[in-house]
């Protein structure tokens, strides 16, 4: 057995277990490869997972490509929550379009603005969200766990690739047709809001493109922290 066929039975276990046990359950897809790796398990399998994602309304065009993809591929609708518009609003008016590059505080506020509360709504009334993260992706990921108690939220989180090396998801992504952002194509391994995403350069590290105005132990949106901490708060044995 391959490290990948073995790496993909025991994800598919996960994803039915969740589906199983945990139900209602969502999947919070940035439409990053290793999101698309999990939303053509779920949906090849026709696991009753929701698949979302959030709009913060500076994605790259190439990133929202990646739903009318989706669209094709499985004729399935991602569902999309965007940022209330009194707060984008009042928050250019007073600091200006772009005042994220101005210093760590604003850029989080930003992203609390367009990915937090947006994804506080996403997961109301759930029992338990998935995420494609993996411990490889960065320092402040590598104590990642498959199963995790997210008590912000009030449920369970699940970081099903959480042991997947960036090899395995191109692996699974060629040898299954699975669509994905042509910007990782282009030294984009890692892609958030347009203004705050860059190629990397060789040898760079795979979120170096995040952010890269700022210092890599701040390089995190927020939708994984609990009071500037990740929320690595208890981890659940499966």
């Amino acid at each position: 057995m391959s490290d990948l066929h073995a790496r993909v039975e025991e994800t598919r276990g996960i994803l039915e277990r969740i589906a199983r046990d945990f139900s209602p359950a969502v999947f919070a897809s940035s439409l990053a490869a290793e999101d698309m790796v999990l939303t053509d398990m779920i949906l090849r399998a026709g696991l009753p997972i929701s698949i979302f994602s959030l709009e913060t309304g500076r994605l790259h065009k190439e990133t929202l490509d990646v739903l009318e993809k989706v669209r094709a591929q499985y004729g399935h609708e991602i569902k999309l929550y965007k940022p209330q518009p009194a707060l984008v609003e009042e928050y250019v008016g007073k600091n200006g379009l772009n005042a994220f590059y101005d210093s760590v505080e604003m850029r989080k506020e930003c992203c609390r603005i367009r990915k937090v509360e947006p994804l506080g709504r996403a997961l109301a009334g759930n029992k338990a969200w998935v995420t494609g993260q993996r411990r490889s992706q960065s320092t402040t990921r590598s104590e990642l766990a498959v199963q995790e108690d997210d008590t912000a939220h009030g449920l369970q989180k699940f970081n099903p690739l959480a042991d997947w090396s960036e090899e395995n998801v191109w692996e699974y992504i060629r040898a299954n047709t699975v669509p994905y952002n042509v910007l990782h194509d282009r030294n984009y391994p890692s892609i958030g809001c347009e203004p705050c995403t860059r190629a990397i350069q060789p040898g760079e590290d795979v979120r170096a493109g995040r952010w890269w105005w700022e210092s890599a132990d701040s390089k995190e949106c927020g939708l994984h922290l609990v009071d500037g901490k990740l929320i690595r708060i208890k981890s659940v044995a499966a």
